[in-house]
């Protein structure tokens, strides 16, 4: 293929195989502790990260750690701003000790889908995160990124349904999480020449067969897989 791609993974939240996702994927969207997490958690998936050569990503949520991040919250500009720059700073300074640094940001959950279309709190996330590259959906966060000058990587789920829109269907929907490895699997090779990166949850059950599955039918189809490098 012409250029590379991205396989990133939602690690540090306590509820997969850290280690093992983290020798299949090339980049790690790293839970800051808003939603799950912890210092000494990061700490060791960045280590990790760091002696495989998986790129770093800062996963910032909603403080909202009893849902898991996904319940939306109204938090204003400035509030927000100051927990995303929290929790890249935190994981920034876990990051630089383990031998490695936060290449990217990506957010999580509720707040992912709702800076796809509010304007304000996508630029809190945007001023709380400096310069890095955005990883994402097409949206409001994105398209204030890249206006901004800022690099932007678009994102797709071969573990998730979408509907008409293109968006992700909410999990409690027929259809919203494929659980076949191999139908997975088909649909990261259809969605890999749109995108700079696909992401396969970790917290859903078989996570760490899917992201095999996945990697092994994107190297078959002779993709070449790298971890997010734009530098910040």
């Amino acid at each position: 293929m012409n250029r590379p791609l991205d396989l990133n993974a939602d690690l540090g939240e306590e509820v997969t195989d850290d280690a093992a996702l983290l020798a299949v994927v090339t980049s790690a969207n790293v839970a800051c502790g808003y939603h799950a997490g912890s210092v000494a958690i990061m700490r060791a998936v960045c280590e990790q990260a760091a002696e495989l050569g998986v790129s770093v990503g800062a996963q910032v949520s909603y403080a909202d750690r009893a849902g898991f991040g996904r319940v939306a919250v109204d938090v204003a500009y400035e509030i927000l701003r100051e927990q995303v720059a929290h929790q890249v700073g935190v994981l920034s300074e876990v990051a630089v000790a383990a031998g490695t640094h936060v290449r990217y940001l990506k957010p999580h959950g509720a707040l992912y889908h709702r800076v796809l279309d509010d304007e304000e709190q996508a630029a809190a996330v945007l001023a709380g995160s400096g310069f890095l590259p955005v990883l994402g959906m097409p949206g409001e966060l994105l398209d204030q990124a890249a206006g901004a000058g800022r690099p932007v990587l678009l994102e797709g789920f071969p573990d998730r349904g979408a509907g008409a829109d293109g968006r992700l269907l909410p999990r409690g929907e027929p259809g919203a999480v494929l659980d076949d490895s191999a139908a997975i699997a088909a649909r990261a090779v259809a969605l890999a020449p749109s995108v700079h990166s696909l992401c396969v949850h970790g917290d859903t059950p078989g996570a760490v067969d899917h992201a095999r599955a996945v990697r092994a039918a994107l190297e078959d189809a002779g993709w070449r897989l790298e971890g997010i490098a734009v530098a910040p």
